[in-house]
């Protein structure tokens, strides 16, 4: 594959906040689906039509089969976006949407020194200030929500989410890695591909019965939601570097504020404004690149 025609970073920023918001009508539609049908459900069901939605694409703007290495790196990619996503829904299911979209902003900042160590990128002193800023934010919103869910299961839901947010943090860096080797179309098909066996792979377990009729439109909303979304982000990451995109998620809680209020009727108290402030304004410095010089290997 040839390389991905450059692009202006903002430009490159600009796309990946779009794929974001795509991410975030998803995690809605699957919150309301893992109450409606069950975690394993959901997963099972939007991952095969993510491929039913991927295949023709896939089949027409690729030219033969993987390379060995790039297919490796679609499988590992789809193995720890699976687990991550079978963590964040679950715990996602037992807990308000807004909070536990706030929880997962670690990733980010994982992300930043992840790229250093693993790409051998530079760090530029402004996506450290600004992830900074976004993370108190992040630390805010969760003061004043987290205090609001109780119950015997948000510590481990919470738990659950940290534990997915770690692993996201490492997918950013696969996907940064897999964008320069394929198009967006292949990646977004491999992942639903590689999830989509994983559970099929485990339906003796966990398969029950079929979800009924009635899902299916919101289990297709929730596959064309995810598989645009990951279109958007590869061809993002194919065009600028982990450390100055990984900002970009926490643009997801203003998202998660809204559709937590519209869908589950999710209310926000002052703290959360204050907190989704602070991320605007991390985004801000990030989204600006630095000057020449200012970037600092770690």
């Amino acid at each position: 594959m040839s390389p991905p025609r450059p692009a202006p970073p903002v430009i490159a920023f600009a796309v990946a906040s779009i794929g974001v918001l795509s991410f975030s009508g998803m995690d809605a539609a699957m919150k309301q689906l893992s109450l409606d049908i069950g975690l394993y459900n959901a997963v099972l069901w939007r991952s095969l039509v993510g491929i039913a939605i991927g295949i023709g694409p896939f089949l027409v703007a690729r030219r033969g089969w993987p390379a060995p290495q790039v297919l490796r790196l679609h499988v590992l990619r789809g193995l720890v976006a699976g687990l991550s996503v079978l963590l964040f829904f679950w715990g996602l299911a037992r807990m308000p949407l807004a909070p536990a979209i706030a929880l997962t902003f670690v990733a980010p900042l994982i992300t930043l020194f992840l790229a250093a160590l693993l790409l051998g990128e530079a760090v530029g002193a402004g996506a450290v200030i600004g992830s900074l800023v976004a993370f108190s934010g992040v630390l805010t919103i969760v003061a004043g929500e987290l205090r609001v869910a109780v119950g015997p299961e948000v510590l481990w839901a919470a738990l659950a989410i940290l534990g997915a947010a770690t692993l996201y943090a490492y997918n950013l860096i696969l996907m940064r890695r897999q964008a320069q080797l394929a198009g967006p179309v292949e990646v977004a098909f491999f992942l639903n591909l590689t999830l989509g066996v994983c559970m099929l792979v485990a339906a003796p377990i966990f398969f029950e019965r079929l979800p009924p009729i009635g899902s299916a439109p919101l289990i297709g909303v929730a596959a064309l939601l995810s598989f645009g979304s990951l279109m958007l982000l590869s061809w993002a990451y194919a065009r600028a570097e982990a450390s100055y995109l990984s900002a970009v998620e926490y643009t997801a809680f203003i998202w998660a504020c809204l559709l937590g209020y519209w869908i589950f009727d999710e209310t926000l108290g002052m703290l959360t404004v204050a907190g989704a402030g602070l991320i605007v304004a991390g985004c801000l410095v990030v989204a600006r690149r630095p000057a020449a010089g200012t970037e600092v290997a770690l």
